[in-house]
């Protein structure tokens, strides 16, 4: 890497409870292959040459990652009662780490533990080249239905320009920590961050990903994952 290239550091947002997934304890703690998803997700970043240490972003009430061990080294923050509240802590303990204005955040799902190193290294690589950022995501491949409230097709949509958003998601950290301010101030609504630099009408670049890139959402996400992660290490 060159030397002028900006410093990066990562951040997880691991604060959420996964109430779609249904389980007791919060699905980033499920275990696959003998670790939690949480610590593979981690692993995943760690594969990249430009991810030293992880920020970790957990609830106020959660214990169970504090007495985890992790490939890289770790920095917790508390998380709030929203996504963007937890990005936020985990951001604010970033730049009081002495993170400046033009260095980049990485931020991960907790849950998407199956994304490659090329992809990682690519959505940095990219960012590092905007004034703003840019995030994973994949060309949107399904026929898709406009529904109305009593379950009726309304009509198709047509999805040649849609695409599905992924993490990483890695933005510039000083306009990072400004549109989140303004997230607050106004009361946006927002379900990732990029859509935050959306509404503040800052223009962020998408790099495709793939399909393989799978969030934990429901419990039949667990085999697919855990087929996709077996896969890897064999190659």
């Amino acid at each position: 890497m060159k030397s002028s290239f900006p410093k990066v550091f990562s951040l997880i947002v691991a604060a959420g409870k996964g109430s779609r997934f249904g389980s007791e304890q919060p699905k980033q703690y499920t275990k696959i292959h003998g670790e939690t998803i949480l610590q593979q997700s981690v692993k995943a970043l760690a594969a990249s040459a430009y991810i030293h240490n992880v920020f970790l972003v957990i609830a106020n009430d959660d214990k169970q990652a504090l007495d985890m061990s992790f490939v890289l080294p770790v920095t917790f923050a508390l998380g709030g009662e929203e996504r963007w509240q937890s990005v936020q802590s985990g951001v604010v303990s970033i730049l009081q780490a002495g993170a400046q204005p033009e260095d980049l955040i990485v931020i991960h799902d907790a849950a998407r533990p199956c994304v490659s190193v090329e992809h990682i290294d690519a959505v940095i690589e990219v960012a590092s080249r905007s004034s703003y950022g840019a995030i994973l995501g994949v060309p949107v491949a399904d026929t898709l239905k406009l529904v109305d409230t009593k379950s009726t097709i309304h009509r198709t949509v047509d999805r040649s320009q849609l695409w599905q958003a992924q993490t990483p998601q890695v933005f510039r950290a000083g306009v990072l920590y400004e549109v989140l301010q303004q997230v607050a101030k106004q009361g946006l609504m927002i379900t990732d961050e990029a859509s935050a630099f959306e509404q503040m009408g800052y223009p962020i670049k998408v790099v495709q990903g793939s399909r393989q890139n799978l969030k934990l959402t429901y419990p039949e996400d667990l085999a697919l994952i855990e087929s996709i992660l077996a896969y890897q290490n064999q190659h």
